[in-house]
């Protein structure tokens, strides 16, 4: 006999509304029968939990589902290149276009909506260490979730710990930032949302985070200005009320450039 699985209760801050099919599944068999898209949707809705643009979803995708997720976008860019009048059929450059960008899009470029975050390895910090660490240039490849644009830049990551602070491993950092960067985002918010991550995993007295990044929105497209940049800054704790200390880490910020 079929569990039923109850409809969610459509919510504002749920991201976009479900499809008025979704009202209609009874059961885990109606369920299954859906796209894996509405799949995941319906689940995303179901927990009250926001999709957006930026938002890893990786705890609402089932074991197979990106596969059958590619195949879905793989479909749709199809469509795509149809309305933009590509003859897909004899042009060999593009016959293969659409599935090529699906697997960038699900696999690579936006993966950091799609996979859990990666293993961070913690270690106690016996030495009781308190003085003031930097991490970086980190390499920072996202893309512009206005208009999909590549966003490349660096990032430095400064790191005030306790004597209760997780030390994480060196790597760590350059993968977490990975972790957040993979998807659609702006720039503002990506630091916003590293930020917070760092922050509940290391628990330091003080963080501070520096982006520095081309956007290709700007640079590929509109005013097409090469030589811009943005520039933002995250300051916690210790950062936000020593100016000493945040003096200290723009200045050795300043040498790393140089």
């Amino acid at each position: 006999m079929s569990t039923p699985v109850p409809p969610p209760e459509p919510s504002p801050n749920a991201g976009d509304a479900p499809p008025r099919s979704l009202t209609l599944i009874r059961n885990e068999a109606d369920l299954a029968a859906l796209p894996a898209s509405e799949r995941i949707r319906y689940r995303l809705v179901g927990a009250d939990c926001r999709f957006h643009a930026n938002d890893n979803i990786a705890d609402y995708i089932r074991p197979g589902e990106t596969e059958e997720l590619k195949a879905e976008v793989a479909q749709h860019m199809q469509a795509v290149l149809r309305a933009l009048v590509i003859d897909t059929d004899s042009d060999h450059n593009t016959q293969e276009t659409a599935r090529r960008v699906a697997k960038m899009f699900v696999d690579e470029v936006f993966r950091g909506r799609y996979q859990p975050m990666p293993a961070v390895t913690e270690f106690p910090n016996v030495s009781r260490l308190n003085e003031l660490m930097i991490v970086g240039p980190i390499s920072v490849r996202s893309a512009c979730s206005h208009h999909m644009c590549p966003i490349l830049g660096r990032v430095w990551i400064g790191i005030l710990p306790n004597e209760h602070s997780n030390l994480i491993g060196l790597s760590k950092y350059s993968r977490i930032t990975d972790w957040i960067m993979t998807r659609p985002q702006i720039q503002e918010e990506a630091v916003t949302m590293l930020a917070n991550v760092l922050q509940e995993r290391v628990k330091p007295d003080g963080l501070a985070i520096v982006m520095e990044a081309d956007h290709f929105c700007m640079q590929w497209r509109g005013v097409k200005d090469l030589d811009s940049a943005m520039t933002n800054s995250v300051m916690r704790g210790a950062f936000l009320k020593d100016p000493h200390l945040r003096r200290e880490f723009l200045s050795l910020l300043s040498k790393k450039t140089a």
